[in-house]
């Protein structure tokens, strides 16, 4: 019932701030308003990370150390850091680019992770001396580390990312446990095992163990089974080392998001009883945790709001042109099948439309026959001024421009509603002007080539 009050306080937050961006200028048809503008929920956000948290304090020992990091790719916007920071959750980064906004977010060295499969000497040389955790992805850079901790001892922790092996999920590009991922170290690979352990008991500073099997696309029981594997791991290399020498397990993230409905599911109550059932000693008190959640705590809170700018059929079949495309959902728009969108109608006053269902292409405005959010659509007759609402963007979408066209960056805006439903907007990133776009390109070099 809770879940279900939820939802609907999702949905009726999405739509009075929709009509509130239409009436307070942010997005429509006046001369000032922008034709695309992104929002953020707020309340969502927060709701989000205190169910992540929730979950696994209600299942740990008491006293257990865990650290929440926000897995920054999925939301690299600063305002969006620190509002995670102020719910109690740190920053996963994986380069120098996600350092810097975590470290502008005022997020604590110590509640920071590293993670990238291509760590450079600097990079790692950096992370080290600042004291942020550190996950070695393979043998040479685990080589590298021993040059730089023997150097300058370093107070970082740090650990190796294994590949489990465990398998594939619906979506390729984003398995990350498969026989040949590009990731970690390859546990079930001819002497990979054996090679870990004595690796640990080598180095006695290698206090962690890494996994991240999860993605979207994983269910839940291959994501536990990977993670169960470190456990096991974990209690070996504690078991020759004689002592506790692992410490803390980082397990990753990559929980699922519903993209069908305003349904949040899987949640993180079942994400942790999955992983209670498949690895119970995870939670006695033995291992300090580390998660790197990304899109489960943003993505079901962001919405793309477009205008309709023109109308059309094209083999009878009517087409919207919006201004919402590949720049912002590049995942939906290059593989639909596996990134499907719901489209929310919407009139000029940013109410939502009803009328009879016709099938329509919503489309958007890069040039490419295959810039379509929808195909085929069954929506109420779009007309021009009307908007087009995208939900479940908050995550990988236009948190992430793509500069198909060289379209700009829209503005995003995070909101909040009273009790008495007024919405408040603040801005969190604002649009990309055209003297951006030309400085990005080159602009103050335009003779360099002559």
């Amino acid at each position: 019932m809770a879940a279900d009050m939820d939802t609907r306080g999702a949905a009726a937050r999405r739509d009075l701030a929709v009509r509130a961006a239409v009436e307070q200028g942010l997005v429509g048809d006046a001369e000032s308003a922008e034709p695309l503008v992104c929002l953020l929920d707020t309340a969502g956000i927060r709701a989000s990370a205190a169910a992540l948290t929730a979950a696994f304090a209600a299942a740990l020992a008491p006293g257990t150390p865990v650290l929440h990091a926000f897995a920054v790719k999925a939301a690299p916007l600063v305002p969006v850091l620190r509002l995670l920071a102020g719910a109690g959750l740190g920053c996963e980064v994986a380069g120098p680019g996600e350092l810097a906004l975590a470290r502008a977010a005022g997020v604590e060295a110590e509640r920071t992770v590293l993670d990238s499969p291509a760590k450079t000497a600097a990079e790692l040389r950096e992370a080290l001396a600042l004291g942020i955790a550190v996950n070695a992805d393979n043998r040479q850079e685990l080589e590298r580390l021993d040059a730089l901790v023997a150097a300058a001892p370093t107070r970082s922790p740090v650990g190796v990312r294994i590949n489990p092996q465990t398998g594939a999920g619906t979506i390729d590009a984003l398995s990350t446990a498969t026989a040949t991922s590009k990731f970690g170290i390859a546990l079930r690979d001819p002497g990979a095992r054996a090679w870990l352990v004595r690796a640990y008991l080598d180095r006695p500073w290698l206090t962690r163990l890494h996994i991240h099997s999860g993605s979207q696309g994983v269910p839940l029981p291959l994501i536990a089974e990977g993670v169960r594997e470190l456990h096991a791991l974990a209690e070996e290399i504690n078991a020759a080392a004689g002592r506790r020498q692992v410490d803390t397990l980082d397990i990753g993230g990559g929980l699922p998001v519903n993209f069908a409905s305003d349904e949040q599911t899987p949640t993180y109550a079942q994400y942790v009883a999955a992983l209670r059932g498949a690895v119970p000693g995870l939670f006695d008190g033995s291992y300090g945790l580390v998660t790197e959640f990304g899109r489960s705590l943003l993505g079901k809170h962001g919405l793309v709001v477009a205008r309709v700018e023109y109308t059309k059929a094209a083999g009878s079949r009517p087409i919207a042109l919006t201004h919402a495309g590949v720049q912002l959902a590049t995942r939906t728009v290059y593989a639909p099948a596996a990134w499907p969108l719901r489209i929310l109608p919407y009139d000029a006053k940013g109410t939502p439309k009803d009328g009879d269902p016709v099938a329509q292409d919503i489309a958007g405005p890069a040039c490419f026959a295959g810039d379509l959010l929808a195909t085929a659509r069954e929506l109420p007759l779009l007309a021009p001024g009307d908007l087009i609402g995208v939900p479940d963007t908050g995550a990988y979408f236009f948190t992430a421009h793509y500069g198909y066209n060289s379209l700009p960056r829209p503005p995003i805006h995070g909101f909040t509603v009273t009790p008495e439903g007024e919405v408040h907007f603040s801005l969190a990133r604002p649009a990309q002007g055209l003297a951006e776009i030309v400085a990005e390109a080159g602009g103050a070099l335009r003779d360099a080539l002559l």
